[in-house]
């Protein structure tokens, strides 16, 4: 084979390189569902606020560890935006997994991902959007059985739907994080008030539980699958992979949740839910690429690098949130709403 040949298939633009920042973002949405499956097992014997504590600590026990922030010479402003972003991570895990311990992880994760794609639908502010919504609103029918939410139940409905709300605020102030910390320091911080902020939710619901051999080898691995591992592999690739394929992959979680419920949790998804996910995958994938067309007709050329999927869903707030969507790179490490 042709020497020059090779070389250009496995540069990062070239036919096989391409393939890693892909495969990259795949293990990492593979890692986060069946992390949360495994999760979900581990309920009867931690219960759902006790696992999302242990997830939380070991996660930013790890980041603490791996990152080690500087905590001295932020402002109250920099500090506050961190604690909200805590917050929002905080609110979002713990309504998710509350979510997962009365509904399956498919239409969990389905119903969770409107957050997103609202606040995308909102933020492009352009009609065709009406058609992203309206597949969206489909695939809710659908989920619901045809009318109402009879055959889920409700509460494990309105935990997904609050998820989602949460997600899309984790989304807002991970952008801003991203432009007021380092590298990874935002994240290990937020991740830090967040564990916090559950602990004494998980002691209240589980008590002595939580410190049981098992379950706390259990919480670790899926600190590790659900936060340490996604947020590592998703960073390798968005060295590499635009934001705008990045942002359309992380629309198929949906799938990739009621996969790891078939095979972990034994959870099957009937005709209309497989179809709602797909709905909502596709509305997904739609209101992002609206946005990145948009963002391509304001500066022909600029391909958004080393952003996360933020860059593409949170709508700009001023002048310089203009600037970070539209393509400057920035330091922002915070990636998948799990």
């Amino acid at each position: 084979m042709d020497a020059s040949k090779s070389a250009q298939e496995a540069a990062p633009g070239g036919r096989w390189g391409a393939l890693g920042p892909v495969g990259l973002v795949l293990a990492g949405g593979v890692s986060v569902q069946f992390g949360g499956a495994i999760a979900v097992s581990v309920m009867p014997k931690a219960g759902a606020l006790g696992i999302v504590t242990l997830r939380l600590a070991f996660a930013a026990l790890v980041l603490m560890i791996v990152c080690r922030p500087k905590v001295l010479g932020y402002s109250r402003a920099d500090w506050g935006t961190v604690v909200a972003f805590g917050v929002a991570m905080a609110g979002m895990n713990g309504l998710f997994y509350q979510s997962v311990a009365r509904i399956p992880m498919g239409p969990a994760v389905t119903l969770e991902v409107l957050g997103p794609l609202a606040l995308s639908v909102f933020a492009s502010r352009r009609a065709v959007n009406l058609v992203w919504a309206g597949l969206a609103l489909c695939g809710v029918f659908l989920l619901g059985g045809g009318g109402g939410f009879s055959g889920l139940d409700p509460v494990g409905v309105a935990y997904a739907l609050g998820a989602g709300v949460m997600w899309a605020t984790y989304i807002l102030f991970s952008a801003r994080t991203g432009r007021r910390f380092p590298q990874a320091d935002g994240l290990a911080l937020a991740m830090v008030v967040a564990a916090v902020l559950f602990l004494p939710l998980g002691l209240i619901e589980s008590g002595e539980k939580l410190v049981r051999p098992e379950v706390l080898a259990l919480g670790a691995a899926v600190a590790v699958m659900s936060s340490v591992l996604p947020y590592t592999l998703e960073l390798l690739a968005l060295r590499r992979l635009p934001a705008s394929t990045f942002a359309i992959m992380m629309s198929l979680e949906p799938a990739i949740a009621a996969v790891a419920g078939f095979l972990v949790l034994n959870q099957a998804l009937s005709v209309n839910e497989a179809l709602a996910i797909s709905l909502v995958i596709a509305a997904s994938m739609g209101a992002v690429r609206t946005q990145v067309g948009r963002g391509r007709a304001r500066k022909s050329g600029d391909v958004v690098s080393g952003a996360t999927p933020d860059a593409v869903l949170a709508p700009p707030e001023d002048a310089e949130d203009a600037e970070d969507a539209e393509g400057a790179e920035r330091p922002v490490p915070e990636t998948s709403g799990k």
